[in-house]
């Protein structure tokens, strides 16, 4: 691949928009510039599209996001007789330029839209699939992403992302596509004039919103509790819909945080829009010193994700992780649905595997299934999916990954944090009316069950170099598998890219799952180490568990599994 020859032929031909013409002429001469713009094409994954906005086959602009969708339009023409997608979009730059750019493609290509009106979170996208009962859905988003990227995620039919099966066939056609050449398009205004493109209106928001409010159990705590909640959207597509949420069951002291409550891609106040970090909450925080806030909710630009800051017995603000969000929300939900008689006798619970395993000692105390699938939240919707299927959809109770992705009830099949804030504004009523906090609840849990410390260490790769590294991390480890870490002795490795468990006793075991990029090593005493590349970001990811007596013995042995994490990746 001759990268000045693309280079050329992009500043020849990328005319369909200014700022990409104006950054081709920028770079002019530039050749690591150049290089890093066209050194590969994006790839269409099971996640789809996700890059940096700028010009070139290796960023996210109308002529990659183009291609893609006409590849998308050819493989929906070829599998579904009269095919239909619903599209969404969030807060980030380009968003709503890309997906107008989409609709106006897949029109042209004899595909019924149905586009959302203004930017709404990625679990409204889910619904409104399986409302419209469309052959597929796009969302515009690079979820919590810094303002530089955004990102282009297909949907199935069922709700949920696109399978490997159906991202491979879609890609097979990407491929085949011209970027300047092989796309078909319509003017937008023309399409939504005769039909072919669709507004969702509002009728389809309520129905979600309908849907959420279904799974709230304890109504009347919540409006006798009064709950002062802080909530920051970080500049994304939580605002309205969140606060409607929380005002139907009753929450009427919320307070949300003015600099990072309208839509902005830049995120002016926080660079990394992710409610992972203290840094989303800092205004918040500020804000809270003349509130007193039973709680501070966050939720990432796209609202699939809510992060929590609760106030200790101090004062003191803590931020929970996902995975004790997680835990809370799973005791709560099984302990009061038992108590109101409205468990079912098979319940299921499901986390990522990555996610704490306390989880499923709770699950254990309730009789509940429990069941652990990889990373990505799509697997959790094809197990509501096939719940579905076999009449036993009311048997799910929630599902969630520690990355602050959580799901209670069936409307969406991808996680979805308006139902989660509802949910933790709920419990966290709910337990106020009992003189506990969230901060006691979860001690509570730890006082039960043992303390099971919880950490993911992120380590970046950017660039083609990064690429080559990150592969050169994961066959190392292969090559040459740790027989201890840390001190502790390696009792068994899963590779689930081979599906194969082996034990050091010499033992073996099939892994039935879907074969991942992941090694994950279970060490003495419960204790674990995952390794696993990120599917969307140039990031290799480590997940801790180190379970001790106490939080201290816990931290003590995180900081050691962290230090052995921190040499796999030199």
């Amino acid at each position: 691949m001759d990268v000045n020859a693309l280079y050329n032929e992009w500043l020849e031909k990328a005319t369909g928009d200014p700022d990409l013409k104006a950054e081709l002429e920028a770079i002019k001469g530039k050749d690591d510039e150049i290089l890093d713009r066209f050194y590969r094409s994006l790839e269409f994954g099971t996640a789809g599209l996700r890059g940096v906005i700028g010009a070139g086959t290796n960023r996210m602009n109308i002529y990659t996001v183009g291609r893609a969708t006409q590849g998308l339009s050819d493989f929906l023409n070829k599998n579904y007789e009269n095919p239909s997608i619903a599209i969404g979009y969030d807060s980030r730059i380009k968003s709503d330029y890309f997906s107008r750019e989409a609709a106006s493609i897949l029109a042209a290509n004899g595909i019924k839209v149905y586009i959302y009106e203004e930017l709404e979170p990625t679990p409204c996208l889910s619904f409104a699939i399986r409302y419209f009962h469309t052959s597929s859905g796009i969302i515009l988003t690079a979820s919590h992403n810094p303002a530089k990227y955004n990102g282009y995620k297909c949907y199935n039919p069922k709700g949920y992302q696109m399978t490997d099966e159906e991202a491979a066939e879609t890609y097979d056609f990407i491929q085949k596509v011209d970027y300047f050449t092989g796309i078909k398009k319509v003017d937008f205004d023309t399409a939504v004039a005769d039909g072919r493109i669709e507004y969702i209106g509002d009728e389809v928001i309520n129905a979600f919103l309908d849907e959420v409010q279904k799974q709230c159990l304890h109504p009347d705590v919540v409006k006798s509790a009064d709950l002062k909640v802080i909530y920051t959207p970080l500049n994304g597509t939580g605002n309205k819909p969140v606060r409607a949420i929380l005002d139907r069951i009753g929450v009427d002291k919320v307070y949300v945080v003015p600099e990072q409550e309208n839509p902005d891609g830049n995120f002016p106040t926080c660079p990394f829009p992710n409610p992972e970090i203290k840094q989303v909450f800092e205004i918040g925080l500020e804000m809270n010193k003349s509130i007193g806030a039973d709680i501070l909710l966050a939720t990432d630009p796209d609202c699939d994700r809510v992060g929590i800051a609760v106030p200790d017995k101090s004062g003191e603000l803590v931020l929970m992780s996902g995975n004790e969000v997680g835990a809370m929300l799973l005791n709560y939900l099984l302990s009061e649905r038992k108590a109101m008689g409205t468990l079912p006798a098979s319940a299921i619970a499901v986390k990522s595997f990555v996610s704490t395993d306390l989880a499923e000692v709770i699950a254990k105390k309730y009789n509940c299934t429990f069941k652990n699938l990889l990373t990505g939240f799509k697997y959790i919707g094809e197990l509501i999916t096939n719940l579905e299927a076999e009449g036993r959809a009311d048997d799910f109770v929630m599902g969630f990954e520690e990355s602050y992705g959580y799901l209670a009830g069936t409307h969406a099949r991808d996680k979805d944090a308006v139902v989660a804030s509802m949910l933790i504004c709920e419990m966290a009523a709910f337990y106020k009316t009992k003189g506990m906090n969230l901060v006691d609840v979860m001690n509570s849990l730890y006082d039960e069950f043992g303390y099971y410390g919880n950490d993911v260490q992120s380590y970046t790769f950017e660039g083609a170099a990064g690429m080559e590294k990150m592969a050169g991390i994961m066959d190392g480890l292969r090559a040459e598998p740790p027989k201890e870490i840390a001190g502790f002795a390696v009792k068994a490795i899963s590779d689930y890219k081979s599906s194969k468990t082996v034990f050091t006793d010499g033992g073996e075991e099939a892994i039935d799952l879907p074969k991942s990029n992941v090694l994950a090593y279970a060490l003495e005493g419960g204790n674990k180490v995952i390794v696993r590349p990120s599917g969307t970001e140039p990031k290799i990811k480590a997940y801790i568990t180190a379970i001790g007596k106490s939080k201290a013995e816990s931290k003590a042995l995180c900081e050691k599994l962290i230090a052995a994490a921190d040499e796999f990746m030199k």
